[in-house]
């Protein structure tokens, strides 16, 4: 969820409607406008291949986690930041990683992107430009990535974070968080 908000100083500029990404269903058909690999303006299509997918970005030391909207359109380094459209234009996500087979060189496109949801984004942009930071709740662990049953196995907790505040030991398999089932 690593967004910043930019103040333009001109009126009149044309800009994209946002949609709804709660309304974003597998198999709608999706544009990803982007610079991937440099190549300026480029657009690719494709369907919503899954919804709320749980996602790891980054390296093993700065890793983030993101429920994003998975598609098919071809996204590639590049394309980050740019927006995914709904078939009647409207803004329903932010491109931003993909899955990657990659072990040197650039990674490219294998048909798996992500992109951060419209409706987290604006939240996040309100954030920002009313009081100039935004949160994103954390409950300080890391996760057992390895770990393959149901659930999220904590790997480490944060010391004096909430999780150790509410007990969570190393070991413990986060199985909901409320009603929301861990998977």
């Amino acid at each position: 969820y690593d967004l910043a908000v930019v103040k333009v100083d001109r009126t009149g500029l044309p800009a994209f409607a946002l949609g709804n990404s709660k309304a974003v269903k597998v198999g709608d058909a999706v544009i990803a406008i982007g610079a991937p690999l440099g190549l300026e303006g480029t657009v690719t299509s494709g369907i919503v291949s899954a919804v709320d997918r749980v996602v790891t970005a980054g390296g093993s030391d700065t890793m983030s986690y993101i429920n994003a909207i998975q598609t098919d359109a071809a996204i590639n380094p590049g394309n980050s930041g740019g927006p995914l459209l709904d078939a009647q234009g409207r803004v329903i996500g932010i491109n931003s990683a993909i899955a990657s087979l990659a072990a040197n060189g650039e990674p490219g496109n294998i048909g798996l992107g992500f992109a951060i949801p419209v409706n987290s984004a604006k939240r996040i942009a309100e954030e920002l430009i009313a009081t100039g930071a935004s949160t994103t709740p954390a409950i300080g662990v890391s996760l057992d990535t390895s770990y393959q049953e149901r659930g999220a196995k904590v790997r480490e907790v944060t010391s004096g974070g909430p999780s150790e505040a509410a007990g969570i030991k190393i070991g413990d398999v986060i199985m909901s968080i409320g009603d929301r089932l861990i998977d």
